[in-house]
């Protein structure tokens, strides 16, 4: 039987990773497509044995060129976005709206089996940040264009390969100070990436009529409480100190002007609202797959990098239970 193919946009990324291996180990074939094959290209090729994987490089707004790779696929996947605005017409709505839309219409046109699309957990809520509308607006164009399409809006997801935890970890490390926005009372349930992928997979290979579902962790954390078990990995004690809404916003506009912004206006805006299920969709939880992997649980396994020590670190070897099994 001949192996299916799935087309994935934004697979160099860290789900990308997690999905190519996951796919390729259960005889899908998937088309990676990419802007810089030979940035990208060689570690694309290490997730997957050879003849599972084909990688194509094009810019996503070479439509002649992106329609080709339909002709041949039976699944689209796309994992592209950005958290702040870029030159180039790396723009929100580009990037969120006009692309997504163009996809939806090319499943439509070559009768793809199933869409899946990669969105934000929260965008309803966040009306005042344009990351959110850009991506609303890029849902409901989805779902307008191909009735066999899934959105998936998950919270923080978090690996080894993170810009998340691994950042922040860096950040404490070098910081003795560092701002809570909103007295970090704002509500997170990270999934781990491998949980995700689960999820795309199993729509994948079973299918799906829900159009639209919320993927969150098995817990919820507070941003502060977040950065507290950061701390607590990495062996640190930092001073974590509210900001007023009125230096955090000039402290936004600072930072945003830096080649890979750590916080921008727009960003801020969004960490007013709570990262949690809205109640108005189902949950990873209610299709039968809920998230098993606690964040404190899998960070501990790669924080030692951040620890005095590095991989050295008393914390990762317990030199104690090693004297007892002697």
């Amino acid at each position: 039987m001949k192996a299916k193919n799935c087309l994935i946009f934004g697979g160099s990324g860290q789900i990308g990773s997690f999905l190519i291996r996951k796919l390729t180990k259960n005889n899908l074939r998937v088309t990676v497509v990419t802007r810089n094959v030979h940035q990208r290209g060689l570690k694309i090729k290490t997730q997957a044995n050879a003849g599972y994987i084909n990688i194509v490089e094009a810019n996503i707004f070479d439509e002649k060129k992106i329609e080709k790779l339909f002709t041949e696929a039976d699944y689209c996947i796309n994992l592209i976005g950005i958290l702040y605005e870029k030159r180039k017409g790396n723009t929100f709505k580009n990037i969120h709206t006009i692309f997504p839309t163009l996809i939806a219409k090319l499943c439509r046109k070559y009768n793809l089996e199933h869409f899946v699309h990669i969105s934000a957990l929260g965008v309803n809520e966040a009306i005042d940040s344009k990351y959110a509308i850009s991506k609303l607006e890029g849902e409901k164009n989805i779902l307008d264009n191909f009735s066999r399409s899934t959105i998936l809006r998950p919270s923080i997801v978090f690996s080894n390969s993170d810009n998340f935890s691994t950042q922040f970890m860096t950040l404490l490390n070098r910081l003795p100070i560092f701002p809570l926005y909103y007295s970090g009372k704002t509500k997170f349930m990270p999934i781990h990436c491998s949980d995700l992928t689960n999820i795309i997979y199993h729509i994948i290979s079973k299918g799906s009529d829900t159009q639209i579902i919320e993927c969150v962790g098995p817990e919820t954390l507070t941003f502060k409480e977040i950065l507290e078990t950061l701390l607590n990995l990495i062996n640190k004690k930092r001073l974590l100190l509210p900001f007023p809404l009125a230096i955090a916003k000039l402290s936004a506009k600072f930072f945003q002007l830096l080649p890979k912004p750590l916080l921008t206006e727009d960003q801020l805006r969004l960490l007013r609202y709570d990262n949690i299920p809205s109640g108005k969709y189902k949950t990873n939880s209610d299709i039968g797959l809920p998230s098993k992997l606690y964040f404190k649980e899998e960070v501990k396994k790669y924080s030692y990098m951040w620890r005095d020590g590095g991989e050295f670190s008393t914390e990762k070897y317990n030199f104690k239970d090693v004297e007892k099994e002697n």
